[in-house]
């Protein structure tokens, strides 16, 4: 059981980046699944997938991508709110990660979406992570 799964998503991507593996394999979760969604819309993982297994929980799959010289797509990412320290923003104050270069993962009213996405909308969420 995790207290923060999605900082448990954050560091099995990270380190499979690190490791240069070409996927990683985490339980699943609607959740997770939709941040997954997010990355792969905004260009930083190849392709998500939710795979049935033999124990209580699904598996969700992320296929990792990589520039051509071997290096990762997603240079670093960071967990904002946690389950002890909620961050809430309004959509004019959604922040711009490495001025625009990277994106903001929200949870709003209209589901979880990166902050192009939501300051589009007009909305403002709980801030989940940064990517760059």
């Amino acid at each position: 059981m995790f207290t923060d799964p999605i900082a448990d998503m954050l560091t099995r991507l990270r380190n499979g980046m690190a490791a240069r593996h070409e996927r990683v394999r985490m339980p699943a979760s609607r959740l997770k699944h939709t941040i997954a969604d997010v990355l792969k819309l905004e260009g930083y993982v190849s392709e998500v997938q939710v795979d049935p297994d033999d124990g209580p929980s699904d598996v969700l799959t992320v296929v990792l991508k990589y520039a051509n010289d071997k290096s990762p797509v997603i240079e670093g990412m960071r967990r904002v709110s946690r389950p002890g320290k909620r961050i809430y923003v309004r959509a004019a104050e959604i922040p711009r990660v490495r001025s625009g270069l990277g994106i903001s993962v929200l949870s709003t009213s209209r589901g979880i979406m990166s902050d192009r996405q939501a300051r589009r909308a007009g909305v403002g969420g709980e801030l989940l992570c940064e990517v760059w």
